[in-house]
């Protein structure tokens, strides 16, 4: 029986959770796979970049509060998911030997409109580093069960597809100042196959919740199958982006041009996981910059603007989201 259910999550309900530690074999492992930019991947390089040391993806410490909040609350709820995330700040980077503990609290709560097995909760998250320092802020929504109502039947879940003979690779990003930006131009980053064996390593390492690592259990849920944690289909978006950057830099290099190094993000808003992502499907991820502006607090850098999304193999929107890295001057 499920210690939490919709009407236990009214406005005030808080929990605590963690400690949980962060190695430096953590950090590269994940940005290996999902995110490898220099700096956080390569000590040596990452100590001459704009943050001065290794640090943790941004995605890599989304996914390490989805595992905090997984051991402490969720795998002890009648959880449904999220349909997405209306804000999350990277404050501070997550460092080698962080102790990562959140605070949890609701601040919202109302059932749903449509469904009446269900109702949806308003959340915030705080994750500190162990030294008292707020590292990243979270605010969402996710969908909770109500006790003692029925579910309503699983939605039907669509046939399992192999991966394609071919992936597309994607276009190339150049690594410009933040003056020679591209804007208001659609970039196919390429697409990502999800097969069942990576989403089952992905969300036992961080979303263990039955829908993503119980195949049997999944099909019993309102998502009809397996599927792969929100944040996989999140971090797959990052390693497609960094490809195109790595596309651009090899271009850069072979035309003789500069390559321009910019900097981390601050964070992302409007996330919305749009319709489940199943094993076999094969999402296209592409990014649009809308705007750059100089930075108020960093003399010589500013921020590029884009918005971001993914599309399944059945022409179906399953994910969008607007972020923002740094970028240097050409003056700086």
């Amino acid at each position: 029986m499920p210690r939490y259910c919709f009407e236990d999550l009214t406005p005030g309900f808080r929990l605590d959770f963690g400690p949980l530690d962060v190695s430096r074999d953590d950090i590269v492992a994940f940005a290996r796979e999902f995110d490898p930019q220099a700096f956080h991947t390569d000590e040596a390089a990452a100590r001459e970049s704009f943050v001065g040391g290794l640090i943790a993806s941004g995605w890599h410490t989304c996914a390490l509060g989805m595992r905090l909040v997984a051991d402490g609350f969720i795998l002890q709820s009648t959880s449904m998911g999220s349909p997405g995330v209306e804000e999350v700040r990277w404050l501070r980077p997550v460092r080698p030997g962080d102790a990562l503990s959140m605070r949890m609290s609701v601040t919202e709560s109302r059932p749903s409109g449509s469904k009446p097995d269900r109702g949806f909760v308003h959340f915030l998250l705080e994750i500190d580093n162990g030294a008292g320092q707020v590292v990243m802020t979270q605010d969402f929504w996710a969908m909770f069960g109500k006790a003692g109502t029925p579910p309503l039947p699983p939605r039907p879940r669509p046939p399992e597809e192999p991966a394609p003979a071919d992936l597309p690779e994607g276009e190339a990003l150049l690594p410009v100042h933040l003056e020679d930006m591209p804007l208001d131009r659609p970039f196919d980053l390429g697409a990502h196959h999800f097969t069942r064996e990576d989403i089952l390593r992905f969300a036992r390492t961080f979303d263990p919740q039955p829908f993503h690592v119980d195949e049997a259990a999944a099909a019993r849920t309102h998502f009809g199958g397996l599927c792969a944690s929100g944040w996989h289909t999140a971090a797959a978006w990052m390693k497609r982006m960094v490809a195109a950057r790595d596309r651009g830099r090899a271009l850069a290099v072979e035309r003789g041009e500069p390559v321009v190094e910019g900097g981390p993000s601050p964070g992302f808003r409007d996330l919305q996981w749009l319709k489940p992502v199943y094993a076999g499907d094969t999402i296209r991820y592409d990014v649009t910059l809308t705007e750059t502006k100089a930075s108020r607090t960093r003399p010589g850098w500013g921020v590029v603007s884009h918005t971001a999304s993914g599309t399944n193999q059945r022409g179906e929107p399953v994910f969008r989201f607007s972020g923002a890295w740094l970028a240097p001057s050409r003056g700086a």
